[in-house]
């Protein structure tokens, strides 16, 4: 709406013609000449916004003692867990990698749930599985 308003505006400064009146067949090389730099320069604007738009970057991973400082915990704790399979972890060669979305992922697993929440799963548990119960 915008670029068509700047077109008219653009037509109307030339004094060429005013797009608010009827166009006559004589105005119509000047029309397609304007309406073709027009359309030009809509399309630079589109490249131009496009090539602005942040591209998503591969996430970056995290060494042992940035994963550490990251749990807040200890190196060994660290090393411990890992052998235990506790941590979601990528090696390569002797050399230790974390994810941190994967990280963040394993904390919330780790989160206890209330008593309302509790309550609320029995219920809807119970809500679809009532062919199991006999009252």
């Amino acid at each position: 709406m915008y670029s068509l308003f700047c077109f008219s505006q653009s037509i109307t400064n030339k004094n060429t013609f005013d797009m608010t009146e009827n166009l006559t067949f004589n105005d119509l090389p000047q029309a397609v000449t304007m309406l073709t730099k027009e359309v030009s320069e809509l399309k630079r604007l589109l490249i131009e916004k496009q090539e602005q738009l942040p591209t998503t970057q591969p996430e970056k991973l995290l060494t042992i003692q940035e994963a550490a400082e990251f749990l807040n915990l200890t190196v060994p704790t660290m090393y411990s867990k890992v052998s235990k399979k506790e941590l979601p972890v990528m090696k390569r060669s002797k050399r230790l990698y974390f994810s941190r979305t994967e990280l963040l992922n394993y904390l919330k697993d780790g989160r206890k749930k209330s008593n309302a929440e509790i309550e609320q799963e029995a219920k809807a548990y119970l809500s679809n599985n009532k062919k199991g119960l006999k009252l």
